[in-house]
């Protein structure tokens, strides 16, 4: 954990996504990407419901969305995909650790965000990887 003189954010930090998990599972890097179709170097999560998610309504699979609150098991930093790059600051609280995240509960009930607002998104992650602009700085 960071130290508590250097600490980002106490949380509580969301992971979105479609993998089915148990409590006290670990979210580890080096597993496919949500997004790409890649191995990441690290776990990402946020400390903000909304952006949760998005993470959870983008990820690639089929499978039912879900929201857990996870706990970072290491240090983490601002996530430098969207720190600075796209929101100045870090407005939406999205982190990135190379330590695992332990699974602590699962939102049992969230709102998604409308199908539109979500085709929105999807067709400008579309235009973003046509340009080749959908790149993650893992």
């Amino acid at each position: 954990m960071n130290d508590k003189k250097d600490v980002l954010d106490n949380g509580p930090f969301f992971h979105g996504t479609k993998a089915e998990l148990k409590i006290g599972d670990l979210l580890e890097p080096q597993h496919l990407s949500n997004y790409q179709d890649k191995k990441t170097n690290h776990i990402y999560f946020t400390a903000t419901l909304d952006a949760a998610k998005w993470g959870a309504e983008l990820a690639a699979s089929k499978s039912k969305e879900r929201i857990y609150i996870v706990e970072p098991l290491g240090e983490f930093e601002n996530d430098p995909n969207v720190t600075d790059k796209r929101f100045p600051g870090n407005p939406t609280r999205s982190y990135r650790s190379k330590s695992p995240l332990k699974i602590v509960a699962e939102l049992g009930y969230w709102e998604r965000h409308s199908d539109a607002e979500i085709n929105n998104m999807l067709k400008s992650l579309t235009k973003l990887r046509e340009q080749g602009n959908a790149v993650i700085y893992d």
